[in-house]
């Protein structure tokens, strides 16, 4: 094999092949990067049963062929090299790399024991590339993170028409996207359980074309797998995973409860305060928010050593007036500022059912207006000290 490619295009292949190889590899060659040069460019390919990650780029391919390197060495590499072209050659023993007057030798790994890459399913449909990362990147924020419940680590995708909706959990907070996507037919109808820290990578590494190809293998769990093809920066991209197995938990009738008090704050304001406040917070303690007369008070304290409280402006609606139906309520910190921070709207409305029941938020385009429901995060509230 004899290759020549831009330094920039080498660097950012290698590094987005090989961001989801394995740390410790359960067998030593899932550690390699699989790289393939045809008539049609350069294909640098990784896999570790579980996920796949596959980018086309343009190259100068003098002789085609291919060979197995160490991934996270070449991604290393690549990003330290010259900005000039990169030659490289490759025979079934070492790779050479010559870029400037730098120039590596590696050892190759044998091609034969690579496992196959699994195909990439049939299209199910394709959403706009843009509005779908933001969309993942509102919802992964509530995804577990402990393997253990792998579940809870997943999000979930739902299929209905033209409507494409994600759903995440970790039992604490809940959020829900719902999009409009283009899917190749009008019943289509599925569920989907896909690993959220794939689905976050993947979301964000595609922005760079129109659209992002959606193809789910089965409707289900398990032994399905669900395909990603888009553009990046350098490369056309491609990504399949295997869908995580278990039941979701049915969370979604959450978000339909009825709310009997409403708080509209600026979400910068709300922001900047929750970050402020925030700072002498106790460890397991709650995020106070004291609700008045046009007024929200956050509040924290670490015991007696330190306390802290900021008010901001905020519109109170109860229906029916009288005394509010919540003055005070209880926050994680973390998971009020994580969902706070995902809301692309000038102002957030905070939706109370009871001071000990789950808060609902959601986006405002303006402060009079209607609650914008296509994006919308549910926080359990902590029990505050009586």
């Amino acid at each position: 094999m004899r290759i020549r490619l831009e330094r920039d295009v080498l660097a950012e292949a290698v590094q987005w092949a090989a961001r989801s190889l394995p740390t410790r590899p359960s067998v030593p060659i899932l550690a390699g990067l699989l790289v393939r040069a045809d008539a049609s460019g350069v294909t640098f390919s990784s896999f570790d049963y579980e996920t796949s990650a596959q980018i086309s780029v343009k190259g100068t391919v003098t002789d085609e062929g291919e060979a197995l390197i160490s991934g996270r060495l070449l991604a290393d590499i690549a990003r330290s090299l010259p900005n000039k072209p990169v030659d490289i050659t490759a025979d079934d023993s070492r790779m050479e790399l010559i870029c400037g007057s730098a120039r590596f030798t590696l050892q190759t790994l044998p091609v034969a024991d690579y496992p196959s890459l699994p195909d990439m399913p049939a299209s199910t449909g394709a959403v706009p590339s843009s509005p779908f990362a933001q969309a993942v990147s509102q919802v992964v924020v509530a995804a577990g993170r402990d393997e253990l419940l792998p579940v809870f680590t997943g999000i979930r995708v739902e299929i209905e028409g033209d409507t494409i909706s994600l759903l995440a959990t970790d039992r604490y907070r809940m959020a829900l996207k719902e999009l409009t996507w283009n899917p190749e037919s009008t019943q289509a109808s599925a569920t989907a359980l896909v690993p959220a820290r794939v689905l976050a990578d993947t979301a964000k590494s595609m922005t760079a074309g129109e659209q992002v190809v959606l193809s789910l293998a089965s409707e289900g769990a398990g032994d399905g797998i669900i395909g990603f093809e888009g553009d990046g920066a350098a490369g056309q991209r491609q990504t399949t995973t295997r869908l995580l197995d278990g039941e979701f938990p049915k969370v979604r009738h959450i978000m339909n409860t009825q709310a009997v008090m409403s708080v509209r704050v600026s979400t910068a304001d709300a922001i900047a305060a929750a970050k402020r406040v925030a700072l002498v917070a106790e460890r397991n303690t709650s995020l106070r928010m004291l609700i008045g007369d046009g007024t929200v008070t956050l509040e924290a304290a670490t015991g007696d050593q330190a306390q802290a409280s900021e008010s901001i402006e905020a519109t109170i609606d109860q229906p029916g007036g009288g005394e509010p139906a919540v003055t005070a309520a209880g926050f994680n910190p973390s998971y009020l500022l994580d969902a706070l921070s995902v809301f692309d709207t000038p102002y957030v409305n905070f939706a109370f059912t009871a001071p000990s029941k789950p808060c609902q938020l959601t986006g405002l385009a303006d402060l009079d207006g209607e609650p914008l429901t296509d994006y919308r995060h549910v926080i359990m509230l902590m029990r505050l000290p009586t």
